[in-house]
Formats: structure tokens, C-alpha cells, sequence
């Protein structure tokens, strides 16, 4: 059983801070969902939920949290007003799912989000707003699951000691495309021919070597 960072107690506290500043930040901030959540994770802020700060869990506002995230990785930058609205909007529903998520796994906000990027979750709000948070729950674990075992691209680039890195620089393919492949976020067996004959070449294999379910080519 997951041992979880804080008391229930301030789960709907936290949840609605988070929700806050999502909506906060991507819609009002115009900060894209993906970069918040790097920018969330780096600033440390995201490890005081998982170790139940009461700074965060039961004290700063979203507004607040967001402005504390931005002081740490772009000081000087000047944030808007906040627009408060009653609608809720996919992004604040994404905030306080994934908080929902973080508590009842007791997974790093780093580690979720390095399985499902927060542009996914922000997609998933059609499917699941209106459902019981355990259907969120539940499929959050199946993904995260699915996508913790390696592929074949993975297993190869390590096999050649190369990193994502340097995968990237050496064929042309964008570093967060790799990384989506490799987490399969994105099906890599529906990658474009020249995707992956760039990436074969770089790691001296066939192109093939590198899908899933090599039965056809795309």
C-alpha cells in the first residue's frame, strides 16, 4: 500500500491549489501545459507535495504557488492579473486530477508527468471530468504501467551507450519525439520512414529493429 506524504485531511486543499494554478498559468500565463509541468518539477515546488509541505498542501494559493515557481527559474518576469471565472476549464481539471493521482499513488509529480505529459492529462478532461476520480485514477496507472516497459529503441540506444541526447543531435530528430517514442506516449510503428531510417542509421540497426510490432513498415 502506498504510504501517501500527507493526511486526507488537506487532499481537497491541495487539490484545488493545483487546479488554480494550472489554469493559472497555461490560460492566463499562456505558458504551454508541458513546460509548466518542467517548470513546476525543477523549482522544487512539486516535491513539497510529495512530501506533504503544508506550504503548499494547506497554505499558498494556486496564484501564489505560481508566482513562488516563476521567482525560482525567471526571476524578474512579470505575471498578469489573475481572470477568475466560474467555468472550469480543462487545465484547472487537470491540475486537480493529477493532484488526486500524486496522493493516492505517492508517485513524484516528476515521475507521472516523465510517463503522461500534462498536455495529455489537459486531453483526457473530455473522457473523465464527469466520471468518479477512480476511473482517472485507474487509467493513469494503466498508462504509467504500460509505458514503464522499455522499447526497442531504448534497449538499442543503451545497447550503443548513446543518450537521448545525443541521439537527437546526431540524426535530426527532435529530443522530445525520442522521448515520447521511448515512453510510449507516442507509437513509434506509426513514426514516418524517414524518422526512423534516421535514427537506425545513428544506431546501426534496421529500421524494423526499432518498432514494436515490426509485421509492416509505415
Amino acid at each position: 500500500m502506498a504510504i501517501r506524504a500527507y493526511d486526507e485531511l488537506y487532499l481537497n486543499c491541495a487539490a484545488n491549489c493545483l487546479a488554480v494554478a494550472f489554469d493559472y498559468a497555461i490560460n492566463v500565463c499562456g505558458i504551454k501545459p508541458d513546460d509548466f509541468a518542467d517548470l513546476f518539477v525543477v523549482s522544487g515546488e512539486s516535491g513539497k507535495f510529495g512530501v506533504g509541505n503544508p506550504s503548499v498542501v494547506a497554505g499558498k494559493s494556486g496564484i501564489e504557488l505560481v508566482r513562488s515557481i516563476v521567482e525560482k527559474v525567471d526571476p524578474g518576469r512579470e505575471l498578469p492579473e489573475p481572470v477568475f471565472s466560474q467555468s472550469r476549464s480543462p487545465e484547472y481539471w487537470a491540475g486537480w486530477a493529477v493532484a488526486q493521482y500524486q496522493w493516492y499513488s505517492a508517485k513524484t509529480f516528476k515521475a507521472v508527468f516523465s510517463k503522461v505529459p500534462l498536455s495529455e492529462i489537459v486531453k483526457m478532461y473530455k473522457v473523465y471530468h464527469e466520471m468518479d476520480i477512480v476511473a482517472f485514477i485507474d487509467v493513469m496507472d494503466k498508462k504509467i504501467a504500460e509505458r514503464s516497459v522499455s522499447t526497442n529503441l531504448k534497449n538499442i540506444r543503451e545497447n550503443r551507450g548513446i543518450s537521448q541526447s545525443e541521439l537527437a543531435e546526431m540524426s535530426g530528430v527532435k529530443l522530445h519525439s525520442i522521448q515520447l517514442y521511448e515512453q510510449k506516449v507516442n507509437d513509434i510503428d506509426k513514426a514516418q520512414a524517414q524518422t526512423l531510417f534516421k535514427i537506425s542509421l545513428v544506431l546501426g540497426c534496421k529500421m524494423e529493429d526499432l518498432l514494436e510490432n515490426p509485421a509492416v513498415l509505415p
